[in-house]
């Protein structure tokens, strides 16, 4: 980890103000002890001594405060270099608690203030990627078991209904025919199901350009409902669309059709039965809000968050007609591309989906 260029001139400049302001106090403090030792000292063989003869004498007292100073720059020096070697110390051992789990925080000398507060934060991103890793690795896994169950089932059907169409030489034209419907409507799925996962996976790993165009959505709304008619017979549903006239939309015209028909879908699979859908449009200044609306059970906050990820779904046993889990994860990266929003809201037994998209 390197230190930013203020951090290590701040530390640089510290210690080194430290070792100069201590080689100066020491310096005045040896030689000025030698030279009120030799004044002392002539002083006495002036008041006490006659004759005497002090020359070379005092060259040894000089002599010993340079021999006591040079001690004292090798003892300053060596203390010098013990703390840089600690600050090292230091920063190895901040290293090697960063990616420590048991330990929270790592805690540093003074003089590392600043680096303590980003070794810290190092520390939450690099345990937040771990466990954002930790949880793609799971999603990764989720999503072989997922593949396997929802491919296997449709899968299954059909197997098994052509294989009783094999063995069963005597079977009714009746029973052939309810066999060969069900063995189709199974291998549709089936390819449903694939075309969805090509979809992600296309959505994810190139860039998609937009086919622009100018539409009328209102048409657009009133033409899905009508192809959702079966569906919403089979649980006694009713979808009304509440739109300001003909309202006209610039946009990418099949992949918008695809993000209303997955919040439609899903609006009829958790739906309660004999209850009404409603899609409504709203007209702004810069954009189009589009609100679908239907009542089902109350979806927790916590799994709101978690919507429109690819391969969730509400419920956990996975039923093959609750869909593969991409469909509102496709529509959202859809709508995203149009540079508009997507979110999702659930209070007394109401979901909401709320789409809006630019104007022009």
């Amino acid at each position: 980890m390197k230190l930013n260029r203020k951090l290590k001139h701040h530390l640089s400049s510290a210690l080194f103000k430290s070792y100069i302001l201590s080689c100066m106090i020491g310096t005045g403090v040896i030689f000025g002890s030698a030279l009120i030792l030799v004044n002392l000292i002539f002083w006495i063989l002036e008041t006490y001594v006659e004759n005497w003869y002090m020359v070379y004498r005092s060259l040894y007292v000089w002599m010993a405060a340079i021999i006591i100073w040079g001690i004292y720059i090798v003892q300053l020096t060596y203390r010098l270099l013990k703390k840089v070697d600690g600050y090292v110390d230091e920063l190895q051992d901040a290293a090697e608690k960063l990616f420590d789990h048991n330990i929270s925080y790592i805690e540093l000398s003074s003089e590392f203030g600043d680096i303590a507060v980003k070794i810290n934060h190092l520390k939450q991103e690099s345990e937040k990627n771990a466990r954002l890793a930790k949880e793609s690795e799971q999603k990764k896994s989720d999503l072989v078991m997922y593949l396997a169950h929802d491919l296997k089932t449709p899968l299954s059907s059909v197997i098994g209904y052509l294989i009783l169409l094999r063995e069963e030489k005597q079977i009714s034209e009746e029973m052939r025919e309810k066999y060969l419907s069900i063995s189709l409507e199974k291998a549709e799925q089936l390819e449903n199901l694939i075309d969805e996962f090509f979809e992600i996976t296309r959505f994810n790993r190139s860039n998609i350009t937009l086919q622009y165009s100018r539409i009328n959505l209102t048409r657009l709304l009133e033409q899905l409902i009508y192809e959702f008619q079966p569906m919403l017979k089979e649980k006694n549903l009713q979808c009304n669309l509440t739109a300001p006239g003909d309202v006209m939309l610039r946009c990418d015209a099949n992949k918008v059709q695809r993000v209303f028909e997955n919040i439609l879908r899903n609006a009829v699979i958790y739906s309660y039965s004999d209850t009404e859908i409603t899609v409504r449009v709203d007209v702004k200044e810069e954009s189009i809000e589009l609100c679908f609306e239907n009542r089902g059970n109350t979806i927790p906050s916590e799994i709101l968050e978690h919507l429109f990820e690819q391969f969730y779904r509400l419920d956990s046993s996975r039923g093959t007609n609750s869909g593969s889990g991409l469909g509102l994860a496709i529509a959202k990266q859809i709508v995203e591309l149009h540079g508009g929003t997507i979110t999702a809201q659930s209070k007394d037994e109401n979901i909401r989906f709320r789409i809006t998209l630019p104007a022009s």
